[in-house]
């Protein structure tokens, strides 16, 4: 009897410190209240404001964690402390948008009063236990939702486009859940960002190291970014190619098939190396290195391990014969790619001619159109060259007299102006603007062509801009340098 006593009064301590952890955890859960300026890619000249709610969670150095998509493009924050009606004022400290990651700061002390902020645990491993907490569409109090980890493996985050770890759960996620913890034994094992809307409740998490990545890179106060190593692989699982570049079954690896030309590696590695190895973590002939037993992801896992100006260990095969390379990491995928990644925070930029609309290419523009995306696509998926790293789109024309035959161009690649080809929008306006007389005459590289009277176009511009509402026939950036 005394045992069984024992043993109740031990099951009913404990209960009272699960539910005492709880309520501190719930302490630290914040809902955001976001109003944004959202920029119209297609009239870059203007934008529209757009109200949301997000979740987050305070951590320590008196910092609000949550996404960077929750915060996105943002005019005013305000947070509200589970349990209470007051809101406080909040700001941006930090963002990454590669990683969908952001820091707030409050400046109002009282706002922290009473909190025991949440610390970081370990990556989760597939079937551990989950709570999801935060503020989801169909109520407005504190949620929480349990479940398991599904899977861990790179996936593509909805918010840069690019691709990085990512873990699977099955605890739901709804709009709104997005910037709030994922705890397991009471520690953040990861951020929720998304949720795939035509399945049965997979919902993604950016895990605890990207987390943890993103802090460190902060601690300076600049944020670097994860980096790119600029190169382009292919997998090594065809017997011919194998054959070709005399590989026996003891070796596995990625081709190097494209150095980009300002890659940190240019002039160390060759086209037509065998990379084998990163940090003495072999990589499989599908790209994948182990990073725990039995698991596996793509190789740029040890690369985002990494903080920028950090190297890492290549092993390459050149000739038939194993080499060592040091790579200092020096690059972003913006610092890659023809058409940087998508862009937030920021205003687009434009330059209007005698109605006619330029700008340059952007992800964001690519998404908020159809029109001509499966060529806007492929070059999306290109790399920069010396000669070219930004491609220039007449992005529509504004009918009136002096543009008649041309309404029907729109999403439309310029490569030359006047027969010169130029380097990026800011070459472009340049030449634009350079044409003292005559004709200006836009070309893409199949001899399409579009001729503007530039006296004519001078002439009619202010008209035109009237008569469209347009205050401004070039965007801030390029205000700026006429000054």
């Amino acid at each position: 009897m005394k045992l069984l006593w024992i043993l109740l009064v031990s099951a009913i301590f404990l209960n009272a410190n699960t539910i005492q952890q709880e309520d501190i955890t719930k302490q630290a859960i914040v809902k955001i209240y976001t109003v944004a300026k959202i920029p119209n890619y297609l009239a870059p000249w203007s934008s529209t404001m757009q109200s949301s709610t997000g979740s987050g969670a305070i951590i320590e150095g008196g910092y609000i964690l949550t996404n960077a998509h929750v915060v996105a493009n943002q005019a005013f924050l305000e947070v509200q402390r589970y349990g209470q009606r007051k809101r406080y004022i909040a700001k941006v400290y930090a963002v990454s948008h590669q990683a969908d990651l952001a820091l707030l700061k409050v400046e109002d002390e009282k706002f922290f009063k009473g909190v025991v902020p949440l610390t970081f645990g370990s990556l989760p491993e597939v079937e551990q236990k989950i709570v999801v907490y935060g503020y989801p569409m169909g109520g407005s109090t504190l949620s929480a939702t349990i479940g398991v980890v599904s899977r861990v493996e790179h996936h593509v985050y909805a918010h840069s486009g690019e691709s990085f770890l990512a873990v699977q759960v099955d605890a739901a996620v709804n709009p709104g859940n997005s910037g709030g913890p994922a705890l397991s034994n009471g520690k953040i094992v990861g951020v929720v960002m998304q949720v795939i809307s035509k399945s049965q409740n997979i919902g993604y998490l950016v895990p605890v190291d990207m987390v943890k990545h993103f802090i460190e890179d902060m601690k300076d106060g600049h944020y670097d970014g994860f980096a790119d190593l600029g190169l382009g692989t292919q997998k090594l699982e065809n017997p011919a190619m194998r054959r070709y570049y005399g590989l026996d079954d003891n070796i596995s690896g990625k081709l190097i098939d494209k150095i980009i030309y300002n890659s940190s590696l240019a002039g160390i590695l060759k086209e037509g190396d065998i990379l084998t190895a990163i940090n003495g973590h072999n990589i499989e002939n599908d790209g994948t290195v182990a990073f725990r037993k039995h698991e596996y992801t793509d190789y740029h896992y040890f690369v985002d391990a990494y903080q920028m100006k950090q190297s890492v260990t290549l092993d390459i095969i050149r000739d038939q014969k194993p080499m060592q390379v040091q790579a200092v990491l020096k690059n972003t995928a913006d610092d890659m790619y023809l058409v940087k990644t998508t862009r937030y925070d920021v205003m687009p930029s434009y330059f209007i001619y005698g109605g006619y609309v330029f700008s340059p290419l952007t992800r964001n523009l690519i998404r908020s159109t159809a029109r001509n995306r499966l060529k806007l696509s492929c070059l999306a998926a290109k790399w920069k060259e010396k000669e070219k790293d930004e491609v220039v789109v007449l992005l529509k024309v504004l009918a009136s007299d002096m543009s008649r035959g041309d309404n029907n161009f729109g999403m439309w690649v310029i490569d030359k102006v006047n027969g010169e080809p130029f380097k990026n929008f800011k070459a472009f306006y340049d030449k634009m603007k350079a044409v003292k007389d005559g004709y200006i005459v836009l070309e893409d590289n199949d001899g399409v062509k579009v001729i503007i009277d530039k006296k004519e176009a001078q002439e009619k511009q202010n008209a035109i801009l009237k008569k469209y509402n347009i205050e401004y026939d070039r965007s801030i950036d390029l205000r700026d340098e006429t000054k």
